[in-house]
């Protein structure tokens, strides 16, 4: 499967807008971003949006887990 255009919304308003698109291989999979000493997880639940020149996957915030230390 190729890549996959994706934005994150939800989570920490502070995570950088540069951090909230990604390519991914597979939408079935979580995003797992590190962020602020822990993990953001994101999901996609099948809604796409259209950025004026491509369709985009949305993946919405769904937890935080903090770094093993």
């Amino acid at each position: 499967m190729s890549a996959v255009k994706v934005s994150l919304i939800g989570g920490p308003e502070h995570l950088p807008q540069e951090s909230r698109t990604r390519l991914v291989a597979d939408l079935s999979e979580p995003v797992k971003i590190v962020f602020n000493g822990g993990y953001e997880h994101f999901v996609h639940h099948g809604e796409y949006v259209d950025d004026g020149f491509e369709k985009v996957a949305v993946y919405h915030w769904s937890d935080r887990t903090r770094m093993a230390e």
